[in-house]
């Protein structure tokens, strides 16, 4: 149950930005989509980063597979947590608002935030790998737990802690990131091991050697 310090300060900021989103109808079907499907599109950069460590060794092949792990550590610790606290959505529980999406389920609890977690954790262990990259991560992060308030799915404190709790887990790739590479020692081939994802160049049948 929350309290009543909550109730005065945490649901006015979630009745404001409930409010805010009814009156900027013209902005819902974006935030939607993004919030909607922006946790998939990290599936694709994911993909396209393990495309990139393929050429530069063992170390950064060890920096893009914490990635994925992170963000799956991080859903099943926010899972517990979510049992374990059992909040209701605002949405049942403040009265007189009118959310983007619809209400969730009274078990499918609100705290902390799933996508925050996820895409908070995605942030951290991106940011160990290349800090450019962690930068335009974390922004993203902090878009998403943005709009989780914005369709009416969670208070601020909900995304607040998810941002916390996946910043946390993503960060423990300091840790992890030694393991993963004897790991990958032992599975991949040598030519990955190296970072040479493609074999030499021949020279055709014929033609005389760049080299004398």
């Amino acid at each position: 149950m929350q309290s009543s310090a909550t109730d005065m300060i945490d649901s006015g900021w979630y009745r404001d930005v409930t409010e805010f989103a009814s009156a900027t109808k013209w902005l819902n079907g974006t935030v939607v989509a993004f919030t909607t499907y922006g946790v998939f599109v990290l599936v694709l950069v994911i993909l396209a980063m393990g495309w990139w460590a393929r050429r530069r060794g063992v170390e950064a092949m060890a920096g893009v597979l914490w990635v994925p792990i992170a963000m799956g550590v991080a859903y099943l610790l926010n899972s517990v947590i979510k049992s374990l606290v059992a909040e209701p959505r605002p949405c049942r529980v403040v009265p007189g608002v009118h959310t983007v999406l619809p209400c969730d389920g009274p078990t499918d609890y609100s705290f902390p935030s799933n996508h925050t977690v996820i895409v908070a954790a995605f942030a951290a262990a991106v940011l160990l790998l290349n800090r450019r990259w962690g930068l335009f991560a974390l922004v993203f992060a902090l878009v998403m737990a943005l709009t989780r308030v914005y369709v009416g799915a969670h208070y601020p404190h909900d995304v607040l802690a998810g941002f916390v709790i996946g910043l946390a887990v993503g960060a423990c790739g300091v840790f992890t990131r030694k393991p993963l590479e004897h790991a990958l020692e032992r599975v991949l081939p040598q030519r990955l091991r190296s970072g040479s994802a493609n074999p030499p160049s021949r020279s055709r049948p014929g033609l005389p050697s760049a080299r004398r």
